[in-house]
């Protein structure tokens, strides 16, 4: 395997590629897919600044009103969606997106998270509060993150991308470059590690993260998982721990795009930081992930599926425990850009192409 890094051994080709069914198209740029529980559908965001809700049989409404305002520039835009885990009572979903700055920042953005309640008949987003922003507003267009996810305990974790300020990112007293942990309403939780700290922010759970790109829990061990961009190489999953440095710029497996190596860079390791559990030396562009944990494919339990923006194709990595034992490339002679991967309450996978025709894609075995 010359792509990655750890010795892990790949997968013989499959008898047959996946069977992938095209359940919609014409979404301009579709960022992020959330199911509904009760079959009432799936919540899709597109990064111009819709919403809209996908229902099979049904196909896509109109764009659901109440969203915010999004920056939608560059890799900007309207970024994830995510119900809460009491939708079915409190009809809450969170939101995540770009965000303009005013005043001195006014040409910049950063990510910012609020929530909104859905009407019940699913065309609106009443009381949309915004509850959490990255600061200072540094982004001219990259490295927003905005991936979330909630814990066993209810809290609501966010990857916040450096904004292509790589110094940023090893600075506690800054919110780029993070992974932050906040409850329910945005505030820091009482026990993040650096809450007693005043040169920190009380946000942070962990840092040294470049550009995050997709977060999710394991559902075997309860604990976050999370891929992140590497620079011209090096992209790479971690499992980010309570106050621990994850690296960028100190340490990389990646070069930057000019070819020249990355200036802060002691290495592929330095002391202090974590390595990763996983990393390509070539990257895929990493989007989003989805640990397997359904009965319908059997073959495919204990295994995170990855999409690849960069290399057009769905990775799966098979595990051990925390361990990566082997990886298999599939859809590869789709060619199309691989941006959320999602696993239904059906057992299948649902997929989003990142393209101006962009597509829900549902993906099974042979």
């Amino acid at each position: 395997m010359s792509c990655c890094l750890l010795n892990v051994a790949a997968l013989p080709a499959l008898a047959a590629e996946p069977v992938v069914t095209v359940l919609q198209e014409g979404l301009d740029h579709p960022w992020s897919l959330a199911f509904l529980p009760d079959n009432q559908g799936a919540l899709i965001t597109e990064r111009g600044g819709q919403l809209r809700r996908w229902q099979p049989g049904k196909g896509l409404s109109a764009p659901i009103s109440g969203v915010p305002q999004v920056w939608a520039q560059g890799q900007g835009g309207l970024l994830e969606v995510l119900p809460a885990p009491d939708f079915a009572q409190s009809r809450r979903v969170y939101l995540s997106y770009a965000e303009q700055g005013s005043g001195d920042e006014v040409e910049k953005a950063g990510t910012a998270l609020g929530y909104g309640q859905l009407s019940a008949d699913f065309t609106q987003l009443t009381g949309f509060k915004r509850i959490f922003q990255q600061q200072p507003k540094l982004s001219t267009g990259n490295h927003f993150g905005g991936k979330l996810a909630f814990d066993r305990q209810g809290n609501l974790f966010m990857t916040l991308g450096e904004n292509n300020q790589r110094p940023t990112a090893q600075k506690l007293s800054l919110l780029q470059g993070k992974i932050v942990r906040l409850t329910p309403e945005g505030q820091p939780v009482a026990d993040n590690p650096f809450v007693t700290r005043s040169d920190a922010r009380p946000e942070i759970w962990s840092y040294g993260h470049r550009n995050p790109q997709s977060l999710a829990l394991n559902p075997w061990s309860g604990v976050m998982w999370e891929t992140e961009h590497g620079p011209r190489g090096g992209d790479e999953v971690n499992i980010p721990q309570a106050g621990k440095n994850y690296g960028w710029p100190l340490a990389t497996h990646g070069i930057n795009y000019s070819g020249l190596a990355i200036p802060e860079a002691k290495g592929e390791t330095a002391p202090g930081t974590e390595p990763p559990l996983f990393a390509w030396k070539k990257s895929p562009g990493v989007s989003g992930m989805a640990f397997y944990n359904a009965d319908r494919f059997p073959a495919w339990q204990h295994s995170l599926f990855v999409g690849a923006l960069a290399q057009e194709e769905l990775i799966r990595l098979t595990l051990e425990g925390d361990r990566v034992v082997s990886e298999e490339r599939l859809l590869s002679s789709r060619k199309e850009r691989i941006r959320e991967v999602r696993l239904g309450p059906d057992g299948y996978l649902y997929l989003l192409t990142d393209a101006e025709n962009g597509k829900l894609l549902r993906v099974g075995e042979k």
